[in-house]
């Protein structure tokens, strides 16, 4: 039923939820994972701008994800690592949709409050535009 799961992740409490979340149902369904970590212009500028290097950018990308990735490779669940680049949520609509998943899991809030208010969140924007069932993490 849910033979590829996308998992959007930020780093936040919520994501480590949704993390919980989507291994307890690819273990029921063997599902891989595909973990998508969007990195926003923001992101990108600050990083660019406060490391040394493109090696470190990447290492501190992927020490932010750390606690996901620990808990999907001590459940044993197969996945893979996508940090694309764009806006989050059309971001994630465009993965899910062209990569045909079958399930989205996404925290209900991630780590920019202020831009959840005044533009809406990524999580309702991923429910409403992706072609396939969202699970939405408190």
């Amino acid at each position: 039923m849910f033979n590829k799961i996308l998992l959007a992740i930020d780093g936040s409490k919520h994501s480590i939820r949704s993390a919980e979340h989507a291994i307890e149902i690819a273990k029921k369904f063997n599902s891989s994972i595909n973990v998508v970590y969007v990195i926003d212009g923001d992101t990108s500028k600050y990083d660019v701008l406060h490391n040394a290097s493109k090696f470190e950018i990447e290492r501190k990308r992927k020490e932010k994800i750390q606690p996901v990735t620990e808990m999907l490779e001590n459940e044993g669940v197969k996945y893979e690592l996508h940090f694309p680049h764009g806006e989050p949520g059309p971001t994630i609509i465009d993965f899910a949709n062209d990569q045909q998943q079958d399930c989205v899991i996404i925290g209900s809030r991630g780590l920019n409050n202020l831009q959840t208010m005044i533009l809406g969140s990524v999580s309702h924007k991923v429910a409403k535009h992706v072609k396939c069932p969202v699970l939405i993490v408190k």
